[in-house]
């Protein structure tokens, strides 16, 4: 399997290097589907229990042995882990086994009540932490991206001696950020309500942040939780009910002031309610910081522009540290 999965990776690269330049993207991932399908590259779907909370998480192994700290990629909202499998097989061909799970109310995971999970950052911060420990993983390199998964730097900070590396995609760092009223009145008494068991908030909110079109294919797997249960809405309505976005911004800007680990910032510089200048400017105040810049990409940079994200993050975990 390692030889196959070596082939493909290879095969890809030559596919993508002969194309046009304007078709390269579509070639990537016409291929890597193919070969997804064939199962000659494999994305694992699994399912573990943390307490009373069910997590459902998308794996992939690397091609051969490696002693490489895994790859945790957490999602934003009001997206599912299914946003990184265009990169998992790539991190997979350079040895790094990567792990993304739906975060506890998105996807497959499990979405309790209000009453049992208080869907405020703490709670998925202690959650995760949950998860973790779970999967028994000491050390890892961290990637986020978007809104909720702020949460994850919250648990980088209280947790630095978990952290290999940290990568932040296009995520709020600042205690200027503002919930984009696209999110914000999802919130919202009765009308959020009602919003949230539309299926269709998912095109609105992901094409918005995009600034481009997604395939309906793709959409088909993002509306699913919604057109399953009505659990999949109120998760989403909670979570912004109860995001604590200043409180939040306050802690990750408090806590990057005595940050030291190796920090990758990649940004689209389309993103309607991101800009690049709080990532900016953190870099310039870190002691180990770097900033990746994707020119056409708005607020879901791994979406449409999942090459120029995996190189990035690619170039960036396999570099050797300058101690």
């Amino acid at each position: 399997m390692a030889s196959k999965v070596r082939t493909a990776h290879l095969f890809i690269n030559s596919k993508v290097r002969s194309a046009h330049p304007t078709m390269r993207w579509q070639v990537r991932c016409a291929v890597r589907t193919y070969l997804l399908t064939d199962k000659i590259m494999s994305i694992d779907e699994k399912v573990i229990e943390v307490g009373s909370l069910q997590w459902f998480y998308r794996e992939t192994n690397p091609v051969n042995e490696s002693d490489k700290p895994p790859v945790l990629l957490l999602h934003g909202l009001p997206s599912q882990s299914f946003t990184w499998t265009a990169i998992m097989p790539d991190l997979a061909a350079q040895g790094f086994r990567s792990i993304a799970p739906d975060w506890v109310g998105y996807g497959r995971s499990t979405k309790p009540d209000k009453r049992d999970f208080a869907y405020t950052p703490d709670a998925f911060v202690e959650a995760l932490a949950g998860f973790i420990q779970a999967l028994e993983i000491d050390r890892f390199y961290l990637v986020v991206q978007g809104f909720l998964a702020s949460a994850g730097i919250q648990y980088a900070l209280r947790n630095p001696d978990k952290i290999e590396r940290l990568a932040v995609i296009n995520t709020p760092v600042s205690a200027d950020i503002k919930l984009p009223w696209k999110m914000q009145q999802l919130g919202l008494p009765f009308i959020g309500d009602m919003m949230t068991q539309d299926p269709l908030l998912v095109d609105r909110t992901l094409e918005g942040g995009c600034r481009k079109t997604i395939s309906d294919k793709d959409l088909d797997v993002y509306r699913r939780p919604f057109l399953k249960s009505s659990d999949a809405g109120r998760s989403l309505m909670n979570t912004v009910r109860n995001i604590q976005l200043p409180q939040s911004m306050a802690e990750i800007e408090s806590g990057f002031q005595g940050w030291t680990r190796p920090t990758l910032f990649v940004w689209g510089l389309t993103d309607p309610w991101l800009s690049v200048e709080p990532a900016q400017k953190l870099v310039s105040s870190l002691q180990n910081a770097e900033l990746v810049k994707v020119e056409k990409a708005g607020h879901y940079p791994q979406e449409h522009w999942s090459e120029k994200v995996g190189e990035a993050l690619i170039t960036f975990l396999r570099r050797k540290e300058v101690n």
